[in-house]
């Protein structure tokens, strides 16, 4: 599954990772505003690896958590939602807006080979430094560089490349961010 080969979606192992995951998620989403720490210990029994200073607001929804995995100093608003059939990388210092969805799973559009349910996979990989926008969708395969910053209600379907600003179904680079900008972000620029 991992490898983007074809594998049965309803395989008993996988529905029983599910599960666990899903219970977990549920346990995590009934905890109160002020239960840091135990929301904290949750985020790292769902996720594959979870760093310094990670905030997600409630509610959340996982597949199977174990393939995601989260940088240092990254902050989840409301509704996130990832399917994580395959691996999603979060770098540092990342903003994640309300409604933003994460899918790495593809399915045929062959409604024959569809109706066996089998299903495959695309990596997700989101650099350090990067906002995404409220409602947007990152689609199977997707990369968005270092310093790049995704408008609401995107669905990005390719790549996205460092330091600019995309937006737009489909999402596409509408600005390059100065050389600069992420120095002064960072507290100066080089003098």
């Amino acid at each position: 599954m991992v490898a983007g080969e074809p594998y049965w979606i309803n395989d008993p192992e996988l529905v029983e990772v599910r599960y666990v995951t899903r219970e977990r998620v549920d346990e995590f989403n009934a905890l109160g505003p002020r239960e840091v720490d135990k929301k904290q210990e949750l985020q790292r029994q769902i996720f594959g690896s979870v760093g310094n200073n990670v905030h997600m607001e409630k509610p959340i929804r996982i597949d199977y958590g174990f393939n995601t995995h989260f940088g240092n100093n990254v902050f989840i608003n409301f509704n996130l939602v990832i399917l994580d059939c395959g691996k999603i990388t979060v770098g540092d210092n990342v903003f994640i807006a309300p409604n933003v969805q994460f899918y790495t799973a593809l399915h045929p559009i062959d409604i024959a080979e569809r109706a066996k349910h089998l299903g495959t996979t695309k990596p997700i990989h989101i650099g350090n430094d990067v906002w995404i926008g409220g409602g947007c969708i990152i689609m199977p395969g997707v990369t968005i560089g270092n310093g790049a910053t995704i408008g609401a209600g995107s669905v990005v379907t390719r790549d996205i490349p460092p330091d600019t600003v995309a937006y737009g179904n489909p999402c596409k680079v509408g600005r390059v961010l100065k050389e600069d900008a992420r120095s002064e972000i960072a507290g100066g620029s080089a003098s």
